[in-house]
């Protein structure tokens, strides 16, 4: 199944009051798997950008300014997107803000229908823990060290290791007889453990020869002060 892995930075937190989407990132999956298509483009927001906002993306007035406006983009993520299902932590945080801006360019708001949020799998595997993305990878042990500040695109990628572990980590698609397992999941998995190319040979018989018993007992003879050999002589000496 396609599943597109995403994450976007805005100018604030609520596109009804005027903050706008200036990021998004986008990571194409299949069975599970990162296929190495991506989605990723920064947006001009026509407004200006808060310095709490700045000081989580790092995104200033002046780097957004010869962007593109979301409007000019719209056509080429929504073929990315596809009819996929489309995975997000604190996924209706990003669909507001990506139908919003959708709306705004006369585009049809994408189904929530399609959300994945990977904060409700992770509440119900992990009950009353800290859910945020920094701590459920810090959880499942996916390395981060190399994220300074958030970055959609970035972000996407770490989410996208971390959907992996929420929905049944390095071995999902190993259950070949689960009929939830898909076919390319089957054949990602799939290991040939039969080789069809050797010559049969009869088997040859296992015990042991005359000669080969001689030359085992010449062998055992050259160890000294073996164990077994101060055993047998305790097991057939005479009781005290």
């Amino acid at each position: 199944m396609r599943e597109i892995i995403f994450d976007t930075e805005t100018t604030g937190f609520d596109p009804l009051t005027g903050d706008r989407m200036v990021e998004i990132g986008c990571i194409e999956m299949v069975g599970r798997v990162m296929t190495g298509a991506t989605f990723h483009c920064y947006f001009n927001p026509e407004r200006g950008m808060p310095s709490a906002a700045e000081a989580v993306h790092g995104l200033s007035d002046k780097f957004l300014s010869d962007k593109p406006l979301f409007a000019s983009q719209a056509d080429s993520l929504l073929e990315f997107l596809g009819d996929s299902p489309l995975v997000a932590h604190n996924a209706s945080f990003d669909f507001g803000f990506l139908n919003m801006e959708l709306e705004r360019c006369g585009r049809a708001a994408i189904d929530m229908g399609r959300m994945v949020d990977t904060i409700a799998i992770a509440r119900t595997k992990h009950p009353g823990a800290k859910l945020s993305l920094d701590a459920l990878c810090t959880r499942y042990g996916i390395d981060r060290s190399h994220r300074t500040k958030h970055g959609a695109l970035l972000d996407a990628e770490l989410l996208a290791q971390l959907y992996i572990e929420l929905t049944g980590g390095r071995q999902i698609g190993l259950g070949l007889g689960d009929s939830a397992t898909t076919s390319i999941e089957i054949e990602a998995t799939r290991i040939s453990l039969v080789r069809t190319d050797r010559l049969f040979r009869s088997p040859r018989s296992h015990q042991p020869q005359p000669d080969e018993l001689e030359r085992h007992r010449a062998f055992v003879a050259t160890i000294k002060d073996a164990l077994w050999t101060e055993e047998e002589r305790r097991a057939f000496s005479p009781s005290d």
